[in-house]
């Protein structure tokens, strides 16, 4: 069982990371290369990054990426649009309670193809 979780997470990874490439390469954007370093680092060099300071340190309607997990400590009171590697289920829920959106890398980079408007936090 631990062989095909892990098996299942390095191709996540893989395709995160082929995706990211391949926005980079068509749109050179420099977010989208700084990303996929991010992603090519050690898991424990990841962030891990709260609701409550998401709501401490972002606007109302701001679309924002986490190169690391989303954890559900904290509540957020106003609308934010977040991607993220990983999101714990409270998290989620916190977010979307909030009036935001949970969006996917893919989404993130067709509806941002330039990067202008999003920005990394963690």
């Amino acid at each position: 069982m631990i062989v095909e979780e892990v098996m299942l997470t390095n191709t996540f990874r893989e395709t995160m990371r082929w995706s990211l490439r391949k926005a980079f390469k068509n749109h050179n954007a420099p977010i989208w290369k700084a990303l996929e370093q991010k992603l090519s680092a050690h898991r424990s060099n990841r962030r891990e990054v709260n609701t409550s300071r998401l709501a401490k340190i972002t606007n109302n309607g701001e679309t924002v990426i986490i190169p690391g997990k989303v954890l559900g400590s904290g509540s957020i009171g106003h609308k934010l649009t977040v991607c993220a590697f990983s999101f714990s289920q409270v998290a989620a829920k916190r977010i979307i309670d909030s009036g935001g959106k949970v969006i996917t890398l893919d989404d993130l980079i067709e509806n941002f193809p330039d990067g202008k408007g999003v920005r990394i936090i963690g």
